[in-house]
């Protein structure tokens, strides 16, 4: 069973097909994550003048960059967390100390959060907020 209770993971569709987070500096954010993202195996799956996306599975989850549509600057939003399932602690620990190398920012380090969720917290650099983490 998964995480919903009644619906088994291995027969439920991938509800998130992809999320978008707008930058300010296209070609730092797609340096950016070009280095965190290929921590996970993520590679640029989609690019063009306005948005760059990355994932490491067919028909998976992506993470995009974007230059915002309307033209207006690019900001973070008040309680928006991105949450990048990593597979192993060791997987958290390596991408939260990536993003923080790459120039991210600290927003809580690797550790237990709560029975079986370990967790690593981080903004981009454009403040989007991000948690590297791993059940189990």
């Amino acid at each position: 069973m998964g995480i919903l209770g009644s619906v088994p993971l291995e027969d439920s569709n991938i509800m998130i097909g992809y999320i978008t987070l707008g930058t300010n500096d296209f070609a730092k954010a797609g340096a950016f994550y070009d280095a965190l993202l290929g921590e996970i195996g993520a590679r640029r799956v989609m690019a063009n003048d306005r948005m760059i996306l990355w994932g490491n599975q067919p028909g998976g989850p992506m993470v995009a960059v974007c230059k915002p549509y309307d033209g207006k600057p690019a900001t973070a939003g008040n309680g928006t967390m991105v949450a990048l399932n990593v597979g192993s602690r060791e997987n958290v620990e390596k991408v939260y100390r990536k993003a923080i190398e790459l120039g991210g920012k600290d927003e809580g380090a690797p550790g237990e959060r709560g029975p079986g969720f370990f967790g690593g917290y981080f903004r981009d650099l454009d403040g989007n907020k991000f948690v590297a983490y791993s059940m189990g």
